[in-house]
């Protein structure tokens, strides 16, 4: 992480040493401290980001318990040394996922993700790959995000119209569309 970025790390582990605070502590004056430092997390954040004070708090200060990584799964669907992936509304491209369902596994999400946005019919072949997201893309999310990749093989299925996305295509690596800058991996 760069030294500018620096302050975002300090205020994610103060929002979540805070919410941590407010789900396991019974002391009413704890309490009231635990809350000041989540404020102070998120008006540090307002403050580096220009966001408004409200929004972020809304977006980074409403869960309660303890606080853990997002899921985000992404399925790598591979036909004739090509990769599969879906040309978003944006227009710009990406490998098709999202963030998992609280009442599906990964492997359920990854089949509903790539038929939503590519009208495909997959099987799971296996996982190729677990990462922390800000350790690999940008920009820094105020939250911690676990990324799931797994490889997938196509059983059926056709393009449907969505609002996600517009399309989809097979790209060899050298010839790689303008890929969305917040999904992408930079190879380090």
């Amino acid at each position: 992480m760069e030294k500018n970025e620096k302050w975002l790390q300090w205020a994610v582990e103060l929002q979540s040493l805070a919410q941590a605070g407010l789900f396991y502590c019974k002391d009413k004056y704890e309490l009231e401290r635990y809350e000041r430092i989540r404020e102070i997390s998120a008006e540090i954040i307002s403050y580096q980001s220009e966001i408004p004070l409200e929004k972020v708090k809304d977006l980074f200060c409403s869960d309660v318990g303890y606080q853990t990584p997002q899921i985000d799964t992404r399925a790598a669907i591979f036909k004739d040394g090509k990769i599969l992936l879906v040309h978003e509304a944006n227009g710009t491209w990406a490998l098709p996922g999202g963030w998992v369902d609280v009442n599906v596994s990964v492997e359920e999400n990854t089949i509903k993700e790539v038929k939503e946005e590519a009208g495909l019919d997959i099987r799971v072949k296996r996982i190729i790959a677990v990462q922390d997201r800000e350790k690999h893309n940008l920009p820094i999310y105020a939250y911690k995000v676990c990324k799931i990749f797994m490889q997938c093989e196509v059983t059926g299925g056709e393009f449907i119209s969505n609002i996600e996305t517009i399309g989809f295509d097979y790209f060899n690596i050298d010839e790689l569309p303008c890929l969305a800058e917040e999904k992408k991996t930079e190879n380090k």
